[in-house]
């Protein structure tokens, strides 16, 4: 048996006393030290600064080897309870703090999965002792409350070689005092072209753009930063400024040091304004007459032209299937091609954005006299149509609100349930429901009706308490009786919403440029800022000026010099993706490519169920899911190759752009892109019986397919490639040779 010294017996007593007394709320032994610790405003600091609460540790939701604190501090109060008063406390130990297991685990003296936090002659272990040494007191609710955390600089350019920087961070507090706590903030960049050291020196690694996210308590504000290499012999060298885009656009590069490339030719420009807007090709006639038109104003004068032809209402239209669900299996046949259709007259009519999105949220009645109330039919739980709705219509994902604050941004857990209280009335009256699926509960097939409860509300699952419906962001109820949601449509789509504009004019411009100033374009936070601030704001404001028109907005950013550039870059723009230098080529969309593939061959495409014709963009559900069919729909197949989405998220990221080897295999020797090519009184086998010659043969050919004439090189190898053929059959042979390898090109498969 161990046998103690009578000074450790008593140590011993008095330890266990101590701790007993301290479990009851009393602090046993005094101690005598200039200016006691806060434990609201410095102890919690140390568990960030030493990452204790993060989300890899043991701000866990499960926590780490048995101690589970809340996610990045959200709860001193009950962190503190955790802290001292679980396992009975042995976390601390009052009597001889420098025993205490927080101490000893966040200094390795003893072993620690989470390895060493800190030093023992750190900052950080000297608060925790002395904290633990004065009674480990908890002042939540009584300490001074951080009100502001003002960092410096808020944004800053380097320019090689000085590549470092120093940020500060100053706390205020609501008693009036502040003091620096750049030693105490965590820094957190957006990616690996900078380092922060723990007193927030930064240093670049390479050239670039990031986002530093300085964090201290409960608040959190972003530092924008960017490095520019040497460049020695710069010169700016812009192309034509052709408005307010222009200005902003070209007025960062220049800061960056970073030339435009020169604006595209007519046939580059051409192509991209018919895929961006329909989704289709020129024929071989318009383009043809659009490269020999003198007009200056031609431009312009064709994305006029685009967007009032019915191709235009459709290819837009499925932009907006995808983001609302437009799906058979929650909607059901019917449903669906109502709901599509919807959308697609309201495109065509020129149906203002935000009259569009109130015609949605206030939809009641039934699903298929009342189509836009299949929104609510395909999204059924109050928290979820909270998220699809405040992510589509104002930018903003709340998900990571739902078991905790949101780290990255200001929404409380509060905010989220009192937002998706405002959708608990819903309900739903299944006039019909023939399930092709018996065991399928979420396959609906039948007509529905959408009413409003006389009652209806969520739980707060922190608090145990039903939360209010209220505004987002604004603390302002809900009203409107019966029905909030009405007075919700009225508020989220008001010229003075801070939401709704930006986030659908970013939408626009995604659509166009292919990135959004706020990327993704549905993630609008403080840590996530615009790469064009200013711009965003003047593109919401004239948003709204116009009566929020899209095809009002549409008009500005083709007009602008920064949407006609070229793709091919220059010396200085070669490594920027994010500033508009040149236009970044990119896939064609599943729906483009099948529909343009099907264009050049002026073949129908094999669509099952849909009249011969039919083009891919024009089928109002998405792709069948593979167990439901009776065998492989070869359409099917390419578009879930090519990354159509399912439409089960409400976001653009369902859709997929990563290029795979099944996309390969589809473009060499698949049935789709074969049969167009083969088939019977194509366009292939029109030209092949043409009396005319080879050369005129060709051009009709690269016109149709690449809007352009081949160049000598290409029409060399494409005269002697058909000359050798000496029947019909075999010239259609070789024309389809031809045409498979344009279809398989970098320039016929990129949008640039």
């Amino acid at each position: 048996m161990k046998r103690f010294s009578q000074r450790g017996v008593f140590g011993w007593l008095n330890q266990l006393l101590n701790r007993v007394l301290f479990l009851l709320g009393f602090a046993y032994l005094p101690v005598a030290m200039a200016g006691p610790v806060s434990y609201q405003n410095e102890v919690m600091a140390v568990l960030a600064k030493a990452g204790c609460n993060m989300g890899t540790c043991h701000g866990n939701a499960n926590g780490k080897g048995g101690f589970k604190i809340s996610l990045r501090g959200e709860s001193p109060a009950e962190d503190w309870k955790v802290i001292s008063r679980n396992e009975l406390g042995r976390r601390l130990n009052l009597i001889e703090p420098d025993e205490s297991l927080l101490l000893k685990k966040a200094t390795a003296q003893i072993p620690h999965e989470g390895r060493r936090r800190f030093e023992v002659d750190s900052w950080e272990y000297r608060i925790l002792r002395q904290w633990i040494a004065e009674g480990a007191k908890n002042d939540t609710g009584q300490a001074p409350k951080l009100t502001a955390l003002e960092v410096a600089p808020t944004h800053r350019t380097l320019y090689a070689p000085d590549n470092q920087i120093q940020i500060t961070a100053k706390a205020r507090f609501a008693d009036g005092s502040e003091r620096d706590v750049t030693s105490q903030a965590v820094y957190e960049p957006s990616n690996n072209l900078l380092e922060v050291t723990a007193l927030g020196r930064g240093i670049f690694n390479k050239p670039g753009e990031t986002t530093v996210l300085v964090r201290f308590l409960n608040r959190q504000e972003p530092v924008r930063l960017a490095y520019v290499p040497e460049r020695v012999g710069f010169a700016w060298n812009p192309t034509t400024t052709q408005g307010m885009i222009d200005r902003m656009i070209f007025g960062k590069l220049k800061k960056l040091r970073i030339n435009p490339s020169p604006v595209a030719d007519d046939t580059v420009f051409m192509r991209r304004a018919y895929l961006d807007l329909i989704g289709l090709l020129p024929t071989e006639n318009e383009a043809r007459e659009f490269v020999t038109d003198t007009d200056p104003a031609k431009r312009k004068k064709l994305v006029n032209r685009l967007m009032e032809r019915e191709e235009f209402a459709e290819f837009w239209a499925l932009k907006w299937a995808d983001l609302l669900n437009v799906e058979v299996r929650t909607l059901d046949p019917k449903g669906v091609q109502l709901f599509h259709g919807w959308i697609r007259d309201r495109i065509a009519d020129n149906t203002p954005m935000d009259e569009f999105a109130r015609s949605i949220i206030s939809a009641r009645g039934s699903t298929y006299t009342n189509p836009a109330a299949n929104y609510f039919r395909a999204i059924r739980k109050p928290q979820e149509l909270a998220e699809a709705t405040a992510q589509v219509f104002l930018g903003r994902r709340l998900q990571c609100a739902q078991c905790h604050n949101h780290p990255f941004d200001r929404w409380t857990q509060g905010d989220y349930y009192d937002w998706a209280s405002a959708f608990a009335k819903i309900d739903y009256k299944v006039l019909k429901n023939i399930r092709k699926d018996g065991l399928d509960k979420h396959e609906f097939n039948g007509e529905q009706v959408i009413y409003m409860k006389t009652s209806g509300s969520v739980k707060n699952p922190k608090t145990g308490k039903t939360a209010p419906a209220r505004f987002l962001s604004v603390g302002q109820p809900v009203a409107g009786g019966d029905d909030p949601l009405r007075e919700m449509a009225k508020w989220m789509t008001a010229p003075d919403n801070p939401f709704f504009a930006r986030a659908q004019a970013n939408r626009i411009w995604f659509q166009l440029m292919g990135r959004g100033l706020v990327n993704p374009i549905d993630d609008f936070r403080p840590t996530n800022p615009a790469t064009h601030p200013v711009l965003l704001d003047l593109l919401a404001t004239e948003f709204i000026a116009s009566g929020y028109d899209l095809r009002h907005m549409i008009r500005l950013i083709t007009s602008s010099a920064t949407y006609q550039l070229a793709s091919e870059p220059n010396a200085t723009n070669a490594d920027d993706e994010i500033n508009y230098s040149h236009a970044i080529p990119r896939r064609l969309s599943a729906e483009q490519l099948l529909d343009t593939q099907a264009q050049v061959a002026d073949a129908p495409l094999p669509i099952r169920d849909h009249p011969p014709g039919t083009r891919v963009v024009q089928v109002a559900n998405t792709i069948k899911e593979k167990r439901r069919r009776s065998k492989d729909d070869i359409v099917d197949v390419v578009l879930e190759a090519f990354g159509k989405p399912q439409r089960l998220l409400n976001c653009e990221c369902e859709r997929s752009d990563e290029t795979t080897l099944a996309q390969a295999f589809q473009m060499i020797s698949g049935p789709v892109l074969n049969g167009l090519l083969t088939g019977n009184a194509n366009r292939l086998e029109r030209l092949a019986k043409a009396d005319q010659p080879a050369q005129q043969t060709l051009e009709s050919l690269y016109w149709t397919a690449l809007s352009r004439p081949p160049t000598a090189t290409e029409l060399e190898a494409g005269l002697q490639h058909l000359t050798k053929a000496e029947t019909t059959e075999a010239k259609r042979g070789r024309l389809e040779d031809i045409a498979w390898a344009l279809m398989n090109s970098k320039e016929f498969i990129l949008r640039r």
